[in-house]
């Protein structure tokens, strides 16, 4: 193991040695401080060989907060060496934050497979249907891939399922400002909680009925997909946040 993966796993352990304690950052309040079980891990992996989106550094700055306030460890990655039988067992969730085309080898993709043949979760944000056009099994894990995206743009979203807890806290139509995707390959086993009105915006090529969140069990595992996260600024918004909160939820099993 180089240094830098053994310093990567020195810091996680700290980090659930804090929790475990109780620690917490100030005006922070975490959730049931008393109960000291361990918290949940969660591997943040943004490599890009792509376009890199600005708001991943946002994406990862979100995922921490809201794991501190909801007992899990969000630890970011942009080594691909992380995803083998060791190192992945450790994770309850593995986050693709706006990965983009191939990042992963095979041995890797493999080890991978294995993860979610097992029990484990995947959460894609935005970018995360850029990713690995050359290896199906994603493509389906996912939900979709990209196909091709109009400008930024605000739009209506029609709220399909609000029996999930990624949008149970929405009203039946969230307007959100975003860059919006079509889709290619899209997974017909998926189940679509939030689906665009093309008619609100410019530039969508599904029609009528174009998701851009939705999840599903898949493979022995769990997977959520969320369109949303181009902008910086959409990591501010309390919506989206619960949105990411709930679906790290239902993929953590607690929900």
């Amino acid at each position: 193991m180089c240094k830098s993966h053994l310093m990567k796993h020195i810091v996680a352990l700290l980090l659930v040695c804090f929790f475990m304690a109780g620690g917490q950052a100030q005006n922070e309040p975490s959730k049931d401080l008393a109960d000291n079980t361990m918290p949940d891990l969660v591997l943040i992996f943004t490599k890009t060989e792509g376009y890199r989106h600005k708001s991943i550094e946002k994406g990862v700055q979100t995922f921490r907060e809201l794991g501190r306030r909801n007992r899990f460890v969000a630890l970011q990655t942009e080594f691909s060496e992380d995803f083998n039988p060791q190192s992945l067992k450790n994770y309850k969730l593995v986050v693709f934050l706006s990965t983009t085309l191939d990042v992963l080898n095979e041995t890797q993709q493999a080890a991978f497979e294995s993860y979610i043949k097992n029990g484990g979760s995947y959460l894609g944000v935005h970018a995360a249907a850029d990713t690995e056009y050359d290896w199906p099994w994603y493509g389906k894990l996912a939900g979709a891939y990209f196909d091709s995206h109009p400008e930024q743009q605000e739009a209506k979203i029609d709220v399909i399922d609000n029996t999930h807890p990624s949008t149970a806290h929405l009203n039946k139509v969230w307007m959100h400002f975003d860059e919006w995707y079509n889709f290619k390959n899209l997974n017909p086993k998926v189940n679509v909680l939030l689906k665009l009105d093309e008619t609100s915006y410019k530039g969508g090529t599904n029609g009528a009925i174009h998701p851009i969140a939705w999840y599903h069990e898949f493979d022995g595992g769990r997977a959520f997909y969320t369109g949303l996260g181009h902008t910086e600024a959409a990591f501010d918004e309390p919506d989206f946040r619960q949105h990411l909160l709930g679906a790290l939820e239902w993929c953590l099993k607690r929900k």
